[in-house]
C-alpha cells in the first residue's frame, strides 16, 4: 500500500496502535457485557433453521479445523466467522448503535474477531481490545459517514470495522490493517434493499457474511495481499460512490464508544424498545383485554416510522414471516398486548399467523412525530394511545427503556436475559461457567478457554465437522 497517509492507512494506525490499557474500566465492563449478551442471543438461535442450514454447508466443504463452532465442531476461521456470526445475528436480539443517521449491530463483529483471536491465540485482554476496536470504527463511521439514505446498509460500515477487529486480534500493523480494510471496504457494499418490502433470511444474514469475509481480507493482507489506498476518499471510493465526504481523525479516538452502545430489552428491532416497554407498562397498569382494544395510535420518530411503522422501507401489516414480523411495530406490538412479552416465542410461524395477532395488528397506526424525531437519538421518544370499545383510552409516553444509554441494563440484568436464552441448550453449570469465563476476560485467560466452553452447549445431531 502507498504508505502517504489516505484515509484508510491512518485508520490501520489506529487499529496497530491500540491497546487494552487505552480501555476505561468502564468500557472494559460494557464489553464484557455486550459479550455475554451476544453469547446469550447466539446460543438462543442454535436451533433456529437457517443458521442450521449454514451449519450444514459448513460441515459439507469442511476446512482446516482452526477456530470453535459455538455447539462444537472445528473448521476454518472464516466459516466459523460465519456460523458463529449468524447465531448471534439471527434472533435480532443483540445489541444496537443508534447514529443521527444510521443504526448498526456492533456486536455483528464478534464472530470475526473471535474468530481471529483464538486462530492468533490471544488472550481476553486482546480478544476485548480488538472488540473495541471493531466497535469504535463501525460506531464513529455511523457518526459520520452514514449510508441508509443513500441506499446502502449499515453492513456496508461493518466491512471496515470488522476487518480492523480481524487486523487488531491478528497483531497486523498499520500498513498490513490498512489493506485488510481497503480490501473488504472496496468489495462488500451492502444493498438497504436488504431490509425494505418483503424480507428474506438476508436481513440476518447479510452483517455475518459481511464478517466473515472481512476476516479473509485480514488474512489475506496478513500475507501480504494489498488493496486500494484511497478506499475512502479516492476516484469512485467510498465517499465518491456511497456516503460523501466526511472527516474523523482516528489520531484522536479512543475507544469509548462501547460505552453509549444499548442493549435490547426485548426481542425486537431496536427502535420499537421504548413503544415495547410503553405498552406493556399500559397493559399492566389499567388490566387491558387485547379483545376489546378498537385502535392503537403510535406516535414516534421519523426513524421507527420509516424502518419499522410502514414509512419509506415499506407497509408493516402484511406478516407472515420471521424476518418480517421482527421488523414490523404494529405486529410487535400486536403481540406484545396478547402475549404479554416479546421473545423468541413471539416469532415462531404458528404464532405469527394465528388469527388474534393478524386481526390486532391492522388496529395499530403508527405516524411520526417532528418533536420527537429532533429528540432522537439521544432519547427514543413515543406516545402510545390505547382506546377500546367502552370508549376508554389510555396513554403513556415514553423517553427510553431499560437498556437504554440513559438506563442501562446492569451485569445482573444481562445475566437474567443470557440465562433465559441459553437455558434450552445449556445447563445451570455450563451456563455458570460460560458467565465467569466472560467476566473473566480482562485477566488475561486464553480465548481458547471461552471457545471450549462455547462447544459445549448443546445443539442436538451435529454435523460432522473436523475435530482436531
Amino acid at each position: 500500500m502507498d504508505r502517504r497517509p489516505t484515509k484508510v492507512y491512518r485508520l490501520g494506525e489506529f487499529v496497530e496502535r491500540a491497546t487494552f490499557a487505552d480501555l476505561s474500566n468502564s468500557a472494559r465492563e460494557q464489553l464484557e457485557l455486550r459479550i455475554l449478551d451476544a453469547v446469550g442471543c447466539a446460543i438462543g438461535a442454535v436451533d433456529a433453521e437457517p443458521p442450521l442450514r449454514i451449519r450444514a454447508l459448513v460441515a459439507d466443504l469442511g476446512g482446516a479445523p482452526r477456530c470453535t463452532l459455538f455447539g462444537g465442531g472445528r473448521t476454518a476461521p472464516d466459516r466459523a466467522a460465519l456460523y458463529n456470526a449468524a447465531l448471534v445475528r439471527y434472533l435480532d436480539y443483540n445489541d444496537s448503535y443508534l447514529a443521527p443517521g444510521e443504526t448498526c449491530h456492533p456486536s455483528d463483529n464478534l464472530g470475526a474477531v473471535l474468530a481471529a483471536a483464538e486462530y492468533a491465540g490471544c488472550d481476553g485482554r486482546e480478544l476485548l481490545t480488538a472488540l473495541a476496536v471493531a466497535y469504535q470504527v463501525q460506531c464513529r463511521l455511523s457518526d459520520e459517514a452514514p449510508v441508509r439514505r443513500r441506499g446502502f446498509d449499515h453492513v456496508t460500515h461493518l466491512a471496515y470495522s470488522a476487518a480492523a477487529g480481524a487486523a487488531r486480534a491478528l497483531g497486523l500493523d498499520a500498513e498490513s490493517a490498512a489493506n485488510a480494510m481497503a480490501i473488504a471496504g472496496t468489495a462488500l457494499n451492502a444493498l438497504r434493499v436488504t431490509r425494505t418490502g418483503a424480507l428474506s433470511h438476508w436481513k440476518g444474514l447479510a452483517a455475518p457474511y459481511a464478517a466473515s469475509c472481512a476476516l479473509e481480507a485480514a488474512l489475506l493482507a496478513m500475507r501480504g495481499i494489498t488493496g486500494p489506498a484511497e478506499v475512502f476518499e479516492g476516484n469512485k471510493g467510498f465517499e465518491d460512490a456511497i456516503a460523501g465526504p466526511f472527516e474523523i481523525d482516528w489520531s484522536k479516538e479512543g475507544l469509548d464508544r462501547v460505552e453509549r452502545t444499548i442493549v435490547k430489552r426485548y426481542n425486537a428491532e431496536v427502535h420499537s424498545q421504548s413503544t415495547l416497554e410503553g405498552v406493556l407498562e399500559l397493559k399492566a397498569m389499567h388490566a387491558i383485554d387485547p379483545a376489546t382494544i378498537e385502535r392503537v395510535t403510535i406516535d414516534t420518530f421519523d426513524v421507527a416510522y420509516h424502518i419499522i411503522g410502514g414509512g419509506e422501507e415499506g407497509g408493516k401489516t402484511s406478516i407472515g414471516t420471521k424476518e418480517e414480523a421482527d421488523h414490523s411495530l404494529p405486529y410487535m406490538v400486536a403481540v406484545a398486548l396478547l402475549d404479554g412479552q416479546v421473545l423468541p416465542a413471539q416469532y415462531e410461524l404458528e404464532r405469527i399467523r394465528r388469527a388474534d395477532v393478524q386481526r390486532l395488528l391492522r388496529r395499530i397506526f403508527v405516524r411520526p412525530d417532528e418533536g420527537f424525531s429532533r429528540r432522537f437519538p439521544a432519547e427514543m421518544p413515543c406516545r402510545i394511545t390505547v382506546s377500546t370499545a367502552d370508549n376508554r383510552f389510555h396513554a403513556i409516553e415514553k423517553r427510553d427503556y431499560e437498556g437504554f444509554v440513559t438506563r442501562p441494563m446492569s451485569w445482573a440484568a444481562v445475566a437474567t436475559k443470557f440465562d433465559e436464552l441459553a437455558a434450552p441448550h445449556a445447563d445451570e453449570a455450563l451456563r455458570r461457567e460460560l458467565r465467569n469465563a466472560v467476566r473473566g476476560l480482562k485477566e488475561r485467560a486464553p480465548v481458547a478457554e471461552l471457545a471450549r466452553l462455547l462447544a459445549r452447549v448443546g445443539v442436538g445431531s451435529q454435523p460432522n465437522e473436523s475435530e482436531e
